[in-house]
C-alpha cells in the first residue's frame, strides 16, 4: 500500500466540512477510552504470537501462507484500531482546549461575532464593528474561530503538535542561534604576553522564517446563510481546518519553502559522520531499501541504536521517534536477541506507544520505506522545528462569484522551518 493510499483510506471518510475532533463532538467517556486500549492490547498480543508463529515455521523452513495472511490481517486491525484509540484522546484533548463555551466572552468579543454573523450572511458589517473591516474589503475572523483553527489543525498535524509554535505580528521572524566556538587555555599566575593571547569568538547564525500564505474558499448557498439556525463560524471553520491540516501537514516535512514552510526533511541530508551545521546528519539503515534482516550478528533495529546515540545527550530526554503508519507497522515486529518486542504497546490514554523507551509519533506525510528515502526521524522536535503563525484567520465574502452561493476566500500566512539542526537525525533506507 502507497503512502498517498494509506492516507486517502484514513481520510477518506471524513464527511466535507465535517471534523469528529471538533469540540462540539462531545468528550468520549472513560468507559469508552478503557474499552478502546483493551481492544489495541488484545489485538497486540495477538499480533506479537502470530508473528512468533509466522517466525518458527520460517525457520524450519515451513512457510505458511495461511500464517502470513493471519498476521497481515491482524496487522490491518491493530492499526485501524489504533487509529480509533487516537481519535479518541483527539477528541478528549479537543474538548479539554476549547470547552469553555462562551462564558469568559467579553462585551466586546460577542459583538465582533455577532458582526462577524452578519457579515457571514449578509455582506453587512454594523457600524459600531467597523473597526473589524478592512479597507480592501476583508474581515478579520473573531477569536473563537482563529482558535478553532488553531485546535483542529494541531490535533490533525503531528509537527504542527511536536514543533515550537510562534505567533507573530510582523511580516517575518528572526532569530539567532549561537554556534558556540569560544576559546579558552591555561596559563600560570605570572605568565604574560603571548602566553596570554586573544581567544575565538563564539559565533552566532541568523535565521529568518517568513510565513507564507495558506488558503480555502469554501462555499455556501445563500438560502443556507440565510436560515439563522446554520452556525456559520462553526461550518467555515470545519471547511478550511481540513485544507489548512492538509496543505501544512505536506509542508511541514516535505515543503520547499517557496511561499510555504520548509520542511524537515527538504534540507541538505548528509551522513552523520560529515554533519555541519545547516545540514540534517541521518544513519544508514544497512539495506538499499528497506531495514536489514535478523542474523546473529545484527537486526533491523541497529540502526535505530545508532541514531539515539547520534543524538547529543541534551536532547534525548525529549526525543521521540516519527515515521507513518506503515512503517510503524514494522518497526512493532523488531525484537532484541533475547526475542523481546522493543515496542511497548501504551496501556493509558492519551499516551503514546514507545520503541527502544521512546515515544512513537505518526504522520502520514512521513515517507514510506523505500530505496534512499528517510522514513523515520528522531529528535526533540520542540528544539528542532519552529512554525510561525501570523496572528488572525481573514475571510473575504465573494457573493458575485457564482450566482445563488457565496464564496468565502479565508487565509491564514504560516511559516516554519529548522531552528536547531542538532536536534534531530534521520534514517535512511541505504546500505552500508
Amino acid at each position: 500500500m502507497t503512502h498517498s493510499t494509506n492516507r486517502a483510506r484514513l481520510l477518506g471518510g471524513a464527511p466535507r466540512g465535517l471534523m469528529s475532533i471538533r469540540a462540539d463532538a462531545g468528550a468520549p467517556s472513560t468507559t469508552e477510552i478503557a474499552g478502546l486500549i483493551r481492544e489495541v492490547n488484545t489485538t497486540f498480543a495477538a499480533m506479537k504470537a502470530s508473528h512468533e508463529q509466522q517466525i518458527a515455521e520460517l525457520k524450519k523452513g515451513l512457510a505458511d501462507a495461511v500464517t502470513s495472511e493471519k498476521v497481515a490481517k491482524i496487522d490491518a486491525a491493530l492499526l485501524d484500531q489504533q487509529k480509533a484509540l487516537d481519535e479518541a484522546n483527539r477528541r478528549l484533548a479537543a474538548v479539554q482546549i476549547g470547552g469553555a463555551g462562551e462564558a469568559g466572552d467579553t462585551p466586546e468579543a460577542r459583538q465582533h461575532r455577532d458582526a462577524f454573523a452578519s457579515f457571514a450572511r449578509r455582506g453587512v458589517v454594523q457600524a459600531a464593528a467597523t473597526t473589524y473591516s478592512d479597507p480592501n474589503g476583508g474581515f478579520l475572523a473573531p477569536p473563537t474561530l482563529d482558535l478553532a483553527v488553531t485546535r483542529i489543525q494541531s490535533q490533525m498535524t503531528a509537527m504542527r503538535r511536536l514543533a515550537q509554535v510562534q505567533a507573530i505580528s510582523a511580516s517575518a521572524y528572526v532569530k539567532f542561534k549561537s554556534l558556540g566556538g569560544a576559546t579558552s587555555g591555561w596559563v600560570g599566575e605570572t605568565q604574560t604576553g603571548t602566553a596570554r593571547g586573544e581567544t575565538a569568538t563564539p559565533q552566532l547564525a541568523r535565521m529568518e522564517f517568513t510565513p507564507g500564505e495558506v488558503y480555502a474558499e469554501p462555499y455556501a448557498t445563500q438560502q443556507a446563510l440565510d436560515d439563522m439556525a446554520v452556525d456559520v463560524e462553526a461550518w467555515l471553520a470545519g471547511e478550511v481546518a481540513i485544507e489548512f491540516a492538509e496543505e501544512e501537514g505536506s509542508s511541514f516535512l516535505t515543503g520547499n519553502g517557496v511561499n510555504k514552510p520548509r520542511g524537515l526533511l527538504d534540507y541538505p541530508k548528509v551522513v552523520n559522520s560529515a554533519y555541519a551545521w545547516g545540514s540534517v546528519g541521518y544513519i544508514k539503515s544497512g539495506d538499499a531499501s528497506a531495514f536489514i534482516a535478523a542474523s546473529s550478528s545484527a537486526g533491523p533495529a541497529d540502526c535505530f541504536v545508532d541514531a539515539i546515540y547520534t543524538l547529543k545527550a541534551g536532547y534525548r530526554a525529549s526525543a521521540r521517534w516519527l515515521m507513518n503508519d506503515l512503517t510503524a507497522a514494522r518497526v512493532r515486529k523488531f525484537r532484541d536477541g533475547d526475542g523481546n518486542y522493543l515496542w511497548q504497546q501504551s496501556t493509558l490514554a492519551g499516551q503514546p506507544s514507545t520503541f527502544m523507551g521512546y515515544p512513537v509519533e505518526t504522520d502520514d506525510y512521513m515517507p514510506d520505506v523505500a530505496a534512499n528515502a528517510f522514513p523515520v526521524a528522531f529528535g526533540d522536535f520542540r528544539q528542532a522545528y519552529l512554525i510561525v503563525d501570523r496572528t488572525g484567520v481573514r475571510v473575504l465574502r465573494n457573493p458575485f462569484k457564482s450566482n445563488g452561493q457565496v464564496a468565502f476566500y479565508t487565509t491564514k500566512r504560516v511559516g516554519g522551518g529548522i531552528q536547531n539542526f542538532e536536534a534531530v537525525k534521520l534514517i535512511r533506507n541505504e546500505a552500508p
